[in-house]
């Protein structure tokens, strides 16, 4: 947890500095154009600032009000971010449609360029940082701040392109033309990170997690493991949550039950490389289970195996046992 507070209060310290950059090439130049990204640059310098606050929370230990843990807050924070970004684009668009009927003169651009462009480096390679980070340590607000940085990297190249075109061209109708076509960037990557905000909120099964689980099981499936359904996933934080029922033999004493449970338990949160817990309800076979049950040397079999059904994301969040 401190790895995250560290980096995201790198990014922090690098927003504030990068935007006082920006809107000193805004002063310089008078364009538009560079208004957009230095608007934006706002958005960077709060985003990260809820960010640190959210990764702080998310590493507060459980309480009775809060019993999964605070791991939520981190799709919160996303949401949070993706408004301000619409937001700044929105207001973007507004000021570049005005300025296109009412041009204002713009001045130093390739000075303008050279600044935004550095900018522009920096925030990328922190992008890029943090978005690996975000993903090795499980954290979707390192991730989308990341994404974040490296869409500002992309919008500083396009203003920097941009600026060095009127600057050749003499073309100041492009100055407000293209500000309005990076304001709609702006906007659609802020609907991406509400839509995946609330896709969160909402517990949105996670289909790559839900896959690499249902693989790790199917790989090291026991004999004694004869059936698992209504298999279902929450993500809070960089914890996962799973319940399941899990169907074993009817003649296990409770403790070898329990025993089975402990090492599905055990098992993914060993290889699926994240931290798993688990809700897992046992149900006892029935003769109908039979004919796919594996289990060796079993005193109650009431007919032979006769097929192998494969546990995939659909049969498994069923909730039912399998049939033929």
């Amino acid at each position: 947890m401190n790895d995250k507070k560290n980096i995201i209060l790198v990014a922090l310290i690098v927003s504030v500095i990068l935007m006082a950059a920006k809107f000193t090439a805004y002063f310089i130049t008078g364009s538009n154009f560079v208004l957009t990204d230095a608007a934006e640059s706002i958005v960077n310098v709060i985003a990260s600032a809820f960010a640190f606050y959210s990764i702080y929370l998310t590493s507060q230990p459980r309480d009775v009000n809060h019993p999964y843990g605070h791991g939520k807050v981190e799709f919160f924070s996303v949401f949070i971010e993706g408004i301000l970004i619409s937001m700044a684009g929105i207001g973007i668009l507004v000021k570049s449609t005005y300025s296109l009927f009412y041009p204002n003169h713009v001045h130093q651009l390739l000075t303008g360029a050279i600044i935004i462009g550095i900018t522009g480096i920096i925030n990328g390679g922190l992008g890029y940082f943090m978005i690996g980070k975000g993903k090795s340590l499980r954290s979707i607000t390192l991730e989308a701040d990341g994404r974040h940085l490296v869409a500002d990297m992309v919008t500083s190249g396009g203003l920097v392109a941009g600026l060095t075109l009127i600057y050749f061209t003499k073309l100041l109708w492009l100055d407000s033309t293209l500000s309005i076509g990076v304001g709609l960037y702006i906007v659609f990557s802020g609907y991406k990170l509400i839509r995946r905000s609330v896709s969160g909120l909402m517990d949105e099964a996670d289909f790559d997690i839900v896959n690499n689980v249902i693989n790790i099981l199917n790989a090291k499936r026991k004999p004694e493991w004869i059936d698992i359904h209504n298999l279902r996933a929450q993500k809070y934080g960089a914890e996962l949550h799973i319940d399941c029922h899990l169907t074993l033999p009817n003649y296990f004493d409770l403790n070898r039950v329990h025993e089975e449970v402990k090492l599905v338990d055990e098992l993914i949160n060993n290889e699926a490389h994240i931290k798993t817990e688990f809700f897992i309800h046992t149900d006892p076979c029935l003769p109908y289970c039979c004919h796919y049950c594996s289990m060796p040397n079993c005193p109650i079999r009431s007919e032979a195996k006769r097929v192998d059904i494969p546990w995939t994301m659909e049969n498994l969040t069923r909730n039912k046992k399998h049939f033929e």
